[in-house]
């Protein structure tokens, strides 16, 4: 027979050994710098993007490689250029989410290591943890804070790790679809954007009026409003120039105020924030403006 409190210590036990093992749960999804992303997302939860989102439906059979043989090479991958809040982070998750893939990220910090070789070491064996989870999406963001070149002022490192990533790109044979962000195309070294590294730069601009209006009916709808309840329209016209993530940003801040004001969420209301809002479009207008001319003529519009 148990002994009287056996039950009560086991129990007592057991609660001491839940936060460990969530720890551990958490721990299992990341390898190395590679981590398992299990929020994904769906095209239908990105506004606008129409010209990305037709391209990656056609090569989602093959990469899958739905049907057979079709005699189609595996779609690479693509490089998500634009600017800041525009969408490119949850348009990569989309792939994933879409084409029912895992969604591995790389971190390129947690790659680098003060050792000569160890860092490139760390970069193969996060490759091949990618490789041996295909098909899957594997994610860079902000790609140009991890290669970019410094002239030489870290030993050759970033050239290195430049030379290790590219040759996988190369040669690699495993489905695995790599989707790139960026936001500053100045720092990104000029052998990553040679033709055929990726299958296609798109370019990510600003929403137009009618993308601005699907985003705000997203956002809204994520919390569980009904946008038909909202002037839509002109909330998309108060809100020229603004990114994604400045739209939505809105709509959380006016929630809170309508919360603190005991009111219910209303158009009034997100226009006020919209209002009292700079966007980056404005605060760094030069440097969208050379982003936006330089895209011109070098990569494809995702819109």
């Amino acid at each position: 027979m148990r002994p009287p409190g056996a039950r009560r210590r086991r129990r007592d036990h057991d609660a001491r050994r839940r936060p460990h093992h969530a720890a551990q749960s958490r721990a299992s999804r990341r390898r190395g710098a590679l981590t398992i992303e299990p929020d994904t997302a769906r095209f239908h939860e990105v506004g606008g993007l129409g010209a990305l989102k037709h391209w990656l439906e056609r090569r989602r059979g093959p990469f899958l490689d739905v049907g057979g043989d079709t005699g189609l090479d595996a779609p690479k991958g693509v490089l998500l250029l634009g600017v800041q809040g525009s969408g490119k982070s949850l348009a990569a998750k989309a792939v994933a989410g879409s084409w029912s893939v895992p969604l591995l990220r790389l971190d390129f910090a947690t790659l680098y290591n003060k050792y000569y070789g160890e860092t490139e070491r760390n970069l193969r064996q996060a490759l091949k943890a990618a490789e041996a989870m295909a098909p899957c999406v594997l994610w860079i963001d902000e790609i140009e804070k991890g290669l970019a070149v410094d002239d030489g002022a870290d030993g050759g490192l970033s050239r290195r790790v430049l030379g290790t990533l590219l040759t996988w790109m190369s040669e690699r044979g495993a489905r695995v679809f790599l989707a790139a962000t960026a936001n500053d195309v100045s720092r990104l070294p000029p052998e990553l954007l040679r033709k055929g590294r990726f299958d296609e730069i798109f370019f990510v601009d600003l929403p137009d009026a009618p993308t601005r209006e699907a985003i705000f009916r997203i956002h809204l709808g994520r919390r569980k409003l009904a946008p038909d309840a909202f002037d839509v329209p002109a909330l998309a016209a108060a809100s020229e120039g603004f990114s994604g993530a400045e739209i939505e940003q809105a709509v959380v801040a006016a929630a809170y105020e309508a919360h603190a004001a005991k009111r219910p969420l209303d158009t009034a209301l997100v226009a006020e924030e919209l209002a009292r809002t700079r966007p980056l479009s404005v605060v760094m207008a030069e440097r969208v403006a050379e982003l936006r001319a330089w895209a011109a003529g070098r990569t494809v519009s995702a819109a």
